[in-house]
């Protein structure tokens, strides 16, 4: 997606007509503007001179973001560049226009309501008061001129905005309160003091100028309030180093950041930011990652291990060697993501963008209505005026465009800030309806990396004595599961004696001699075939086969020496992070290319609800494929055979510690590589689309009630009428309010599980009452099993169906009534026996 700057916005009517503008350019297929931002995102094939000179002919002026011709202000890739310009310029203009506006007041409301004294010479002396209030008036609306141009210009292309009702509510005011002071003038010459009273009641030079100065209030605090919403991102920036050490010819150098370049070896002392991407050479410490994951524990770093640019350096010396320099950087693609998420458009924008394309013309429509009505009625220009000029100033068109993106940039810099990274603001909406999540296994629920759960030493040995001997035989193996028994001998400080005549057994174990001794490992029945096993041994074995656990048998000479189980551990927060998924009424699949007793096992501890083994890497695709027509799926996973499955999902969801490949096919990132962000990312979704309907609610319902009360539709019943004045006050609330709105999620508990309980209890009751077990014969392996699967949840009124060849069962969970008979015939029918259905 190709960024562009834009300037010349002012409210969501600008943004849809840019927007309708570039997407009618050849080329163009897809296009967004974010008010929030003054940014453009365009994809396509069309040229940068064709987009910009479509933005051009629009009425508005646009960069492509980073040129040097780009306006500094809207860009987004820059701590200065994102430094809040707007409020200072709307503050100087509100402190001249307030100081002008109260010598205004004194002179009209202050004299004419509570007869404030006046100089001598203004004393009935009416025309001299009006032209003083003229001048007074014009000089307000000169500070102000911004409305005017952008007002007018806008008309002028025909795309009226926010603007242009400013400019024509003030501008109507004062027009008819100069044509005002000129009739005064002509009863003045004629001796005619009646009229000149009555003129002078038809002023409304004061109106035009609280028009002015009331929404400038309104933009200050907009202006203000929609700089908080780009904190998150304006923090990540501040932690970019600026300076870094190097060694040059065996000197330390210190230089800017920008002049590191990819190999450069570079030094970091305790207390000191990490400037790049490397890998550490020499040296060890702790170092804080919170920027990066959010995660407040230091990770150790040693010789090999990688470090990230904007960590601090707790402890030790660190020689480290650049991998990843300038915005290749793992902070500066996390800065890259924030930012294109804040500038792609969420599905839910589109309905206040279609409003906001005719809103305005829609108002100047009904404010020219509102004036001929009255005026038909029989009422005074002044009045029917005065109802047309409130229409103008109360309709605020800025509520709705910024309902959605204010929203949607706070959300997403709260998930930064816990290492929960939204690629786009479609993301962001969609992962709070996710309705089933479906889990790797291997590096998402459990660690990825085998360890030894178990020593089981046989007769006559030790745990010590089992754990030296198997680890002087694995010490030439390459296997996973040689690593694990390596890594726990190296933790215990076993010695690891030299063998010979070492062979490795493709398929069964391994073989060496040690001192004279044999000595052999492997599974099961390998080593049988070299000692006799128990049968305590053999039911050991089983019992931890059952738990997901591999057991590796170990022989000295002609005598068992014991068993060593391996297992891919299950993380400690996975099956916490399950649960919460659960209550919050969501399905969690697990999918494995395992064995099935391995993977139920796993299942078991985990708590899912539903095992798939036995999947090939590219046979996940389809089970997400399937999953989908059951409802919305999100797809966790961190390998590179995940990418297929996660591209698929409604919503790809990548372990931080994954590959690139998975990280790139994802729609979410998880810096911190824990399952528990997957339950706080939905939670941070749900939150977001909830303040985006209330923001929603807010803008329509204030357009809806504040224009018929502008108008004067309520004068009949209840006397009520609205003077343009209090107008001008709720327009500039109206879109501070939406975004101060907003601003309540940066206090939302992510991690805060205790609303979703309700949730599960209602799917526990909806479940218990629509379940049934049937058991069936027959079934004689995972095909079986996908066959009795499929047939089944092909019934209407079959959510899922868990089949277990092992156990014979089928559990079938139904979300309308299906007949036993209808289940029965369709199992049978692919040749197997219904033994019975409860």
């Amino acid at each position: 997606m190709k960024q562009y700057t834009v300037t010349g916005m002012s409210c969501a009517a600008c943004s849809a007509r840019v927007e309708k503008a570039v997407s009618k350019v050849p080329g163009v297929t897809s296009c967004s503007v974010s008010l929030l931002t003054n940014s453009m995102g365009v994809e396509g094939t069309a040229s940068d001179s064709a987009v910009i000179a479509a933005v051009t002919d629009a009425g508005y002026g646009a960069a492509v973001k980073g040129a040097p011709d780009a306006p500094k202000a809207a860009a987004a890739n820059d701590e200065e560049l994102l430094k809040d310009r707007e409020t200072p310029v709307l503050k100087k203009r509100l402190i001249a226009s307030v100081g002008f506006l109260l010598v205004l007041m004194y002179f009209s409301m202050g004299h004419m309501m509570w007869d404030w004294p006046l100089p001598s010479f203004f004393e009935n002396n009416h025309v001299a008061m009006g032209l003083l209030q003229l001048l007074l008036t014009e000089i307000i609306m000169v500070i102000n001129q911004k409305f005017f141009i952008s007002g007018f210009k806008g008309l002028l292309h025909g795309a009226p905005n926010m603007d242009t009702l400013v400019a024509l509510g003030s501008g109507a005011s004062f027009v008819y309160s100069t044509y005002a002071l000129f009739a005064m003038t002509d009863a003045q010459v004629k001796g005619d003091m009646a009229g000149v009273m009555s003129y002078m009641h038809e002023f409304y030079f004061e109106s035009a100028a609280m028009i002015l100065t009331l929404i400038t209030v309104g933009k200050m605090l907009e202006a203000r309030s929609k700089g908080k919403t780009t904190d998150a991102l304006k923090g990540l920036m501040k932690l970019a180093p600026k300076k870094a050490t190097v060694l040059r010819d065996g000197v330390e150098t210190e230089v800017s950041i920008e002049q590191v370049r990819k190999g450069d070896i570079f030094v970091v002392r305790p207390g000191e930011n990490i400037p790049v991407d490397g890998i550490v050479l020499e040296g060890s410490s702790a170092v804080n990652e919170a920027a990066l994951t959010g995660e407040s524990i230091p990770a150790d770093k040693a010789a090999g291990d990688a470090v990230s640019a904007a960590t601090i350096n707790q402890s030790g010396f660190l020689k480290c060697e650049a991998t990843r320099v300038g915005e290749d950087t793992t902070l500066s693609q996390i800065i890259q993501m924030v930012s294109d998420a804040a500038a792609t458009k969420a599905p839910i924008a589109k309905v206040a963008d279609k409003v906001s394309g005719v809103f305005v013309p829609a108002v100047i429509a009904i404010a020219i209505v509102t004036i001929i009505g009255w005026l038909l009625a029989g009422e005074s220009v002044g009045f029917a005026l005065a109802r047309g000029i409130s229409v103008l100033v109360i309709s605020c068109p800025c509520a709705l465009g910024l309902a959605t993106p204010v929203a949607i940039m706070v959300g997403n810099g709260m998930g930064a800030k816990n290492g929960i990274l939204f690629k786009t603001a479609v993301s962001l909406e969609e992962t709070g309806r996710t309705e089933i999540v479906a889990l790797d296994k291997t590096g998402t629920i459990t660690r990825g990396e085998p360890q030894v759960t178990d020593l089981l030493p046989a007769d006559g040995f030790t745990e010590e004595e089992l754990l030296t001997l198997a680890c002087a035989l694995e010490q030439k193996s390459e296997h996973p599961l040689a690593r694990a028994v390596l890594a726990r001998g190296q933790k215990e400080g076993r010695a690891l004696p030299e063998v010979s005549d070492f062979r490795a057994l493709p398929g069964n174990g391994l073989t060496a001699v040690l001192a004279g001794s044999s000595l052999n490992g492997g599974n099961a029945q390998f080593i049988s075939t070299k000692v006799q096993l128990p049968e305590s041994i053999r039911a050991q074995g089983d019992r931890l086969a059952e738990e997901g656990k591999t057991p590796l048998y170990f022989a000295k000479d002609e005598k068992l020496a014991g068993i060593i189980a391996v297992a891919d551990v299950i993380k400690e927060d996975s099956p916490q992070a399950i649960s919460e998924l659960q209550n919050m009424g969501i399905r969690v699949v697990m999918l494995t290319g395992d064995n099935e007793r391995t993977a139920r096992a796993i299942g078991r501890q985990a708590g899912v609800d539903e095992v798939i083994a036995g999947v090939l890497p590219d046979g996940k695709e389809s089970v997400i494929r399937g999953l989908k027509k059951q409802g919305r799926v999100a797809m966790v996973g961190d390998g590179i055979n995940d990418a297929p499955a996660l591209t698929r999902a409604d919503i790809g969801i990548a372990i931080g510690a994954g590959t690139d490949v998975a990280i790139d096919a994802a729609d979410i990132v998880l810096m911190k590589s824990r399952l528990s962000d997957v339950p706080a990312a939905i939670r941070l979704s749900r939150a977001t689309l909830r303040n985006i309907h209330q923001n929603l609610f807010w803008a329509f319902f204030y357009n809806a009630v504040g224009i018929p009360l502008a108008m004067g539709l309520w004068i009949p019943l209840t006397g009520w009428k609205l003077n343009p004045m209090f107008g001008a006050a709720a327009m500039s609330l109206s879109s501070f309010c939406v975004v101060t709105n907003a601003l309540r999620l940066n206090l939302f508990k992510i991690y805060d599980a205790g609303r979703d309980k309700k949730i599960r209890k209602k799917k526990e009751k909806e479940s218990k009452t629509m379940e049934k077990t049937m058991k069936i014969e027959g079934m004689m392996c995972g095909h079986c099993e996908a066959r009795v699967k499929k047939v089944l949840e092909a019934l209407p009124g079959v959510e899922q169906a868990v089949v277990s060849h092992q156990e014979g069962t089928a559990v079938v969970t139904l979300n309308a009534p299906v007949a036993d008979e209808l289940l029965k015939k369709t199992v049978e029918d692919q040749d197997y026996k219904v033994i019975s259905i409860s």
